[in-house]
């Protein structure tokens, strides 16, 4: 009578644990964003197993200078000018001097990053739309749309000819010519 009864603790039921936590899985996969890597696509020339290095005298009129300072102001041929009409600016450039134009990019050391790849982002739009203009005369379609050797030969008839300038340390510490 005054015997008490063996109580069963309650367990709890984890057979659904592993869906639970499947499923929380996928939705923290799904709903994360993926950080995707920026960069500028460029193809480097072989290297050289021995350095030589020749000047090459070039006609002012097909430069077209870039300057970055380092308050992150634009300058272009030692105007100010606005990243947004940087695109339009390099667009007429190259139509007017063909295959022998050049653009310089100069950036000061503490310029920042981003607008150092904006004006880049702008140059290769500029590009890019002359290119899309060409492909759509030859071909009727878009430049990205374009075979192989029709890349080919529009990139042959507009190409992409950027040098980038920068200050060159010497071991003293001191600042450089530019290179």
């Amino acid at each position: 009578m005054f015997r008490r009864a063996k109580r069963k603790v309650p367990g709890l039921n984890t057979s659904s644990t592993a869906d639970i936590s499947f499923m929380l899985l996928i939705l923290f996969l799904v709903t994360t964003s993926m950080e995707v890597d920026e960069g500028l696509e460029r193809q480097l020339p072989p290297m050289e197993k021995e350095k030589t290095e020749t000047q090459s005298i070039v006609d002012e009129r097909l430069v077209l200078k870039f300057r970055i300072l380092a308050d992150n102001e634009l300058m272009l041929n030692d105007k100010p000018i606005a990243l947004q009409n940087v695109r339009q600016t390099v667009g007429n450039f190259v139509a007017s001097k063909g295959k022998k134009h050049i653009i310089q990019i100069q950036a000061d050391r503490k310029a920042a990053y981003n607008t150092y790849f904006s004006l880049q982002n702008e140059i290769v739009a500029a590009y890019n739309n002359l290119r899309n203009k060409r492909a759509e005369q030859l071909y009727g379609k878009q430049y990205l749309l374009c075979t192989a050797e029709e890349k080919m030969q529009i990139a042959e008839e507009i190409p992409q000819r950027i040098s980038e300038v920068y200050e060159v340390r010497r071991p003293d510490g001191g600042e450089g010519g530019a290179r």
